[in-house]
């Protein structure tokens, strides 16, 4: 269900038409530029949701529109509404307002330092003060109206409060009256549909005793709805709660290959957390899942000006305060996960999220989740950190880190160059291979055997594989590789290959103007894929990808072959192989061998993903040039 939008709606932040994003916890409706803002801020601040390109359930939707028009937007801005607030100079931003500084500071002060929100007077105690609230939205939630529980979640009232002389939560009063609105408002800041009351019943129990059956069929949604999400993410699909079936795991194709011993190791290791630990964990990846589809319908709706020009797209989870330094940095490297690896991470996470709620025991999985994240440990601390957006925030370290010696430096950029030795592939290498695999039926099943081989080792495609280190020498291995590499990498590359180890690096970087004219290219197809995503139109993804290829080259044909700036050479790096992968990726959207059925959805996330990286790189380069050019 999506919101047709009224002529009279306006953006809560800055009064500008025509909204097309939600704040969720905060019950208002803002436009694309404020939006940014909130998704900088993180979901812990603000929860945002497109209105018309995300699927929304009726109620929830119903819940925000009401707070909307109901005006809860000033609860957010209560002292701005006191006209002496206007003496002191202080003001609501205008549309016309530049979003770095002025409506990111005042979006930043309105939901994040709560600077305009109604205060209480001062207390002594303020443990009584917010128990005092929490009384009173037990109370207030039987009643229809929303914005007063709003106003009380807003000063410190708690949603999952225990009354002690009535025995129950907020939830359970408001389940009992039927009230589905302020149960959803409620399950936004937290409140738990299984939580037990002094009787032993939960709120499902008193929905379905006062005849609620759609409250009651929403509660048991909102208790599964981490779950449902990760499924939903990686094969479009949800468990059927009615029929019983509360978890639904996509099976990967590779699942049926023997792992390694460390495999095997790493999800017994992933089993035995506790649960508070893989709670953390599950609701980090929930987090990161949200951002990455968040980020997929920002790529579809925005214009190509704005992706190339201004600072908007969310390149990893914000930092929450209430979390530990350590906490916050394992949730920005997921943003490092590539599709296939944070598939994993999802299955693997689904699939104990279902033992652990049977209460079965351990089983033999041979699931792969630690070899993946030491493997992109391993590889990213090969990486340059010489780059003008750094890969995380600034977020001190529980530990201790030692200070990197010369020796590891020279490793590091020894290491860079190497995976910097080829070029991308041409467009007409492209198809010559392509035809090459029509034509040959048993050549064709034989690289499938070879891939899915690889993958098994943990061995790269490509020098531009994202990937930790190379395998044992083999020679029948290494043969086959290099005549892999021969037949797609050959010819002149945009980037120098190991035959010119002593070419002297070039300083020269190409006009701003010209960057920028071939990201919008980019960006133009990349909004073309996304639209034939969005629409199952999976037979339009390859003419997408060699279009967006295409682009690509031409773009990285720009910049030197031997570019002096490791992180130019990184972000091209990353440009040219993520165009790659997405070729890859868009020709698994074909019906292929019956006997290795494909997950379009699944596809889907992981061309999404590429798209989404290609972006990422193409504006690191218009950054990187227009700093550069104006020095």
């Amino acid at each position: 269900m999506s919101k047709r939008l009224r002529s009279s709606d306006v953006c809560a932040d800055c009064n500008g038409p025509d909204p097309s994003w939600a704040s969720v916890n905060r019950g208002t409706f803002i436009c694309d530029e404020c939006c940014s803002v909130h998704r900088s801020l993180g979901r812990h601040i603000s929860q945002v949701r497109h209105l018309k390109h995300t699927a929304w359930p009726p109620t929830l939707l119903q819940m925000v529109e009401t707070l909307y028009n109901n005006g809860a937007n000033s609860i957010w801005e209560h002292s701005l509404l006191d006209p002496a607030s206007i003496m002191s100079g202080r003001r609501k931003a205008n549309p016309q307002d530049k979003v770095h500084p002025n409506k990111a500071e005042f979006i930043r002060a309105k939901y994040q330092m709560l600077a305009f929100v109604h205060r209480l007077p001062c207390r002594e105690d303020d443990s009584v003060t917010a128990k005092d609230l929490s009384k009173q939205l037990h109370s207030s939630v039987r009643t229809g109206n929303l914005e007063t529980c709003l106003r009380l979640l807003s000063l410190g009232a708690q949603a999952n409060f225990f009354h002690p002389e009535k025995g129950s939560t907020p939830l359970h009063v408001a389940s009992k009256a039927g009230q589905i609105l302020q149960a959803e408002l409620l399950a936004v800041y937290g409140a738990d549909p299984g939580t037990q009351d002094s009787s032993g019943k939960t709120p499902v129990d008193y929905a379905r005793q006062g005849g609620h059956h759609e409250l009651a069929e929403r509660l048991i949604e909102i208790q599964y709805e981490l779950t449902d999400r990760l499924a939903f993410y990686l094969c479009g699909r949800k468990p059927d709660h009615k029929s019983g079936q509360h978890f639904l795991i996509p099976q990967r194709a590779d699942s049926s290959l023997d792992l390694s011993e460390l495999a095997k190791a790493a999800k017994k290791k992933l089993q035995s957390l506790s649960n508070h630990l893989f709670e953390e964990l599950a609701m980090d990846v929930y987090d990161e899942v949200d951002r990455r589809e968040t980020d997929a319908v920002w790529l579809a709706t925005q214009n190509h000006s704005t992706l190339v020009t201004e600072t908007t797209v969310v390149p990893f989870l914000p930092v929450n305060p209430e979390y530990s330094s350590t906490r916050n940095q394992g949730r920005q490297k997921l943003a490092r996960f590539n599709a296939h690896e944070f598939a994993t991470l999802v299955i693997d996470i689904l699939s104990d999220a279902k033992r652990r709620q049977q209460g079965s025991p351990l089983s033999r999985s041979k699931d792969n989740v630690e070899l993946i994240l030491r493997t992109v440990s391993t590889q990213h601390s090969t990486e340059s950190q010489d780059n003008d957006q750094p890969d995380y925030d600034s977020v001190a370290s529980d530990e201790d880190t030692d200070v990197e010696t010369r020796a590891s430096k020279a490793n590091r950029q020894k290491s860079l160059d190497s995976d910097l030795s080829d070029g991308p592939v041409t467009v007409q290498e492209f198809m010559e291979v392509k035809s090459a695999l029509v034509a040959s039926e048993a050549k064709r099943q034989q690289l499938m055997k070879a891939s899915r081989l690889e993958k098994q080792n943990s061995t790269p495609e490509s020098d531009y594989d994202n990937t930790a280190c190379d395998p044992e020498p083999d020679d029948t291995g290494s043969t086959r590789k290099g005549r892999q590499r021969s037949m797609l990498w050959q010819g002149d590359g945009l980037l120098p290959d190991t035959a010119e180890p002593h070419s002297v690096p070039s300083p020269t970087l190409p006009s701003t103007e010209d960057v920028i004219r071939k990201t919008e290219q980019i960006t133009k197809n990349i909004q073309e894929l996304l639209r034939a995503a969005q629409e199952n139109k999976h037979d339009s993804y390859i003419p997408c990808s060699e279009r967006i290829h295409v682009a690509v080259t031409e773009m990285a044909a720009l910049f030197p072959k031997k570019p002096k700036s490791d992180t130019v050479r990184t972000s091209l790096r990353l440009l040219t192989s993520s165009a790659y992968r997405l070729q890859s990726e868009c020709r698994k959207a074909l019906p292929g061998d019956s006997s290795l059925p494909t997950d379009v959805q699944l596809v889907t996330q992981q061309v999404i993903q590429c798209a989404y990286d290609i972006a990422k790189a193409a504006k690191q380069l218009v950054t990187i040039t227009t700093k550069e050019n104006s020095s």
